[in-house]
């Protein structure tokens, strides 16, 4: 068997299309040549992260369109190389894939979803969202579907087309530090200037608190039993700025402690309406 019969000789035939040994090496050169393109897209965009040129989010969501893209092309290419024209594929199962479109309606829909969300960058890798009262940082981003860690560890699969349509809060979109607050009453006769000063200073003392914009206090309310005081405070610990707020609610307790200023109880006046006593018959 000469060289040219071994590379056309029909290993696999199906009607009109034949597998030869000259597809297979075809194809292993085709798919050895779109792995490579995919880590030099790789490296090619890791070096754009480290640069700072692109953020880590939108770095990765690149390169997930470029993966997507180019596996897509790979298949494709790979189909006309044995033959199999995708147009006349498409034409003649158009009927089969409007039932399995109609069947997979909503998966179909998480998956644009997906590709909405890697172009348009509303959402990406490493941005803390809010979604359905559940604080989380995104991990990973694919074509359907989304992870989500919480504060707690747990990793929730979330459809994407949950973070498209529903209402989501991204409290890192577009910026490195985020606005918190702090809500605190003081008994009535406080000095107020004093209560605002310490509830700022409380704040600055912290590390993970930026200094610029600046800690905030202001008086929000006279309260039912207390004046409300309220603390405005930016940091870039977005992800559990729980304990931030749990070491500052520590330290202005110190603090209103030293100056002796009173968080007080609730309290309620309770006016007891007296009725017409009963006699009581001591015949009996």
């Amino acid at each position: 068997m000469t060289v040219q019969e071994f590379i056309e000789f029909k290993i696999i035939s199906f009607g009109d299309y034949f597998v030869t040994p000259l597809h297979i090496m075809q194809m292993v050169i085709l798919i050895i040549v779109s792995w490579t393109i995919i880590l030099i897209s790789k490296q090619v965009v890791q070096r754009q992260i480290n640069s700072g040129r692109f953020d880590k989010g939108r770095g990765k969501a690149l390169f997930q369109i470029l993966n997507y893209s180019i596996i897509v092309l790979t298949i494709i290419a790979g189909l006309d190389m044995v033959g199999v024209k995708i147009t006349l594929l498409l034409a003649g199962s158009a009927a089969l894939l409007v039932g399995v479109g109609l069947g997979l309606q909503q998966v179909f829909n998480d998956i644009v979803s997906g590709i909405l969300l890697l172009f348009e960058g509303t959402v990406t890798v490493g941005d803390i969202i809010e979604l359905n009262n559940i604080v989380g940082k995104v991990e990973k981003i694919s074509i359907r579907t989304s992870k989500i860690e919480t504060r707690d560890g747990i990793v929730i699969i979330v459809p994407n087309s949950k973070l498209v349509s529903d209402n989501v809060i991204n409290w890192s979109h577009n910026r490195s530090v985020t606005r918190f607050r702090i809500k605190v009453g003081v008994a009535y006769g406080s000095d107020v200037s004093l209560v605002m000063k310490l509830l700022s200073d409380s704040a600055l003392e912290h590390p993970e608190v930026v200094r610029t914009p600046e800690p905030k206090a202001r008086f929000i309310d006279f309260g039912e039993s207390s004046l409300d005081f309220e603390l405005l405070f930016y940091s870039k610990r977005m992800f559990d700025i729980e304990f931030v707020r749990s070491d500052i609610r520590v330290k202005i307790d110190q603090k209103f402690r030293e100056n002796n200023i009173t968080i007080p109880f609730p309290q309620r006046d309770l006016h007891f309406k007296t009725s017409d006593t009963f006699s009581i018959d001591k015949t009996k």
